[in-house]
């Protein structure tokens, strides 16, 4: 269990230069942030351009370098070099700080490290992570609480997606697709769902379970959805959550938590459910219910969580979404549903070869809950395509082909290629939802009308 403390900028902090590899990241441009705020001296690089850059350049926190070398890596011998899982042992700056004998860190150290700072509550499942954390950071909020935060997105409200405040507490994500998860300092655990994702990391759904039993081990308390299958992976004492008498509305829900009704903006059963661990948590962590659960009903979405980007030329509303599992798929199709549209287009960025040869057919399953589906070529991220051959965005297309049963099904490898198309496609009354973990966000705004 973590001491309480309020720690600000000064301390061990104070004249420490940590330079980020792969700063761009939602992940790594919070743990820069948060450790700027903390004294630190800061600087860092990325692959490309992103819109975490422009963020942390806006706010003063550093002026990232786009590209990899090792001159980006400063002088000096007291930098540590942190880098994020997505950054190969054979990047340029990472080699330069081996041969300079320079402290070279993966980002889950640093995260454990903040962790031990304050009293912390960490998100962990396969899905809502961020959401959840989000809800949970406006529920603190709203209580006075003054949390600190480490989320995978911009929370909503023009609040990053990170930051150090005065208050005791800080919500992070639990990351398990690199076992970060397992080195953090938590106090309360909650817990959304477990299915196997990250193929690379776990050989089986079994061996994913006991990385979250492990995990679930050490906090005093855990919040875990009401699911059989997940609350027996905690020992201890548990409280379970769900989102009780749902009823779906238009581009929203409505559910009973603890006596109150509770009515959310954001649609979709799995926000609902969220919002009911996000409450729970902010509970346990003192907050009042009733601000807490005015907090989540004027909740509008995290950063590329069903975001709304606009309308395209002829009037289709656009929304961008993160998912990039099949049950994320259809959790977002089905949400989708719930607004008044004449048509419903899934437009689909793959993420990762790995990914799409495993679960292929799961991927068109889901996508078939559309009107119209695209599919787009596979996002690499640190995955070669050369290292999976015959592994392309047309394995889903044709799998979604077998089961959109002659629903139209587009297979458009590039942006270049699709973003004409939808323009000439989409219509007013219809809405257009581009799902993927990469880069797909652009071919939204793209598509956004002036």
């Amino acid at each position: 269990m973590s001491t309480p403390s309020k720690v600000g900028a000064g301390g061990p902090w104070q004249g420490r230069r940590l330079h980020f590899v792969g700063v761009g990241g939602a992940g790594m441009s919070g743990y820069a942030r948060v450790a700027r705020a903390l004294g630190a001296e800061v600087s860092g690089s990325d692959a490309a351009h992103s819109p975490y850059l422009d963020r942390l350049a806006a706010d003063g926190v550093l002026r990232a370098i786009v590209g990899h070398s090792r001159e980006n890596v400063p002088a000096g011998e007291d930098v540590e070099v942190i880098y994020s899982s997505a950054v190969p042992q054979g990047n340029a700056e990472r080699l330069a700080a081996r041969e300079r004998g320079l402290a070279e860190r993966p980002r889950a150290e640093l995260l454990a490290e903040l962790t031990a700072l304050k009293r912390t509550i960490a998100v962990a499942g396969t899905h809502g992570k961020t959401t959840t954390a989000s809800m949970l950071v406006h529920a603190l909020r709203a209580s006075g609480l003054e949390p600190s935060w480490l989320v995978g997105g911009a929370i909503g409200a023009d609040l990053a997606n990170a930051e150090w405040a005065g208050g005791e507490w800080l919500v992070v994500e639990a990351d398990e697709s690199d076992r970060s998860m397992l080195s953090l300092n938590v106090e309360i655990a909650v817990l959304t769902n477990v299915e196997l994702d990250h193929h690379a990391a776990f050989a089986s759904l079994a061996e994913l379970r006991e990385a979250f039993r492990r995990f679930l081990s050490g906090p005093p308390r855990a919040v875990i959805w009401d699911r059989p299958e997940l609350l027996e992976l905690r020992a201890g004492a548990v409280e379970p959550y769900d989102a009780e008498e749902l009823t779906l509305t238009a581009g929203g829900s409505c559910f009973i938590w603890r006596g109150a009704q509770v009515c959310l903006r954001v649609p979709g059963a799995h926000n609902a459910v969220n919002a009911a661990g996000a409450l729970h948590a902010a509970r346990l962590a003192g907050a009042g219910a009733a601000p807490s659960v005015a907090a989540v009903a004027g909740f509008r979405g995290a950063a590329r969580r069903f975001q709304l980007l606009g309308r395209s030329a002829r009037g289709a509303l656009l929304y961008d979404d993160y998912a990039h599992h099949p049950t994320e798929i259809s959790a977002t199709l089905e949400a989708a549903r719930t607004l008044e549209q004449r048509r419903l287009v899934a437009v689909f960025q793959p993420h990762l070869y790995s990914r799409t040869a495993l679960l292929a057919r799961e991927f068109g399953a889901a996508l078939a809950r559309a009107d119209v589906i695209v599919v787009l070529d596979v996002f690499g991220a640190r995955e070669r395509a050369a290292e999976h051959p015959g592994v392309s965005g047309l394995t889903i297309a044709e799998t979604a082909a077998d089961a959109a049963h002659g629903r139209p099904v587009l297979w458009l490898p590039t942006f270049a290629d699709a973003e004409p198309v939808l323009a000439g496609l989409l219509d007013d009354g219809e809405v257009c939802v581009l799902m993927g973990a990469g880069d797909i966000q652009a071919l939204g705004r793209a598509l956004v009308s002036a």
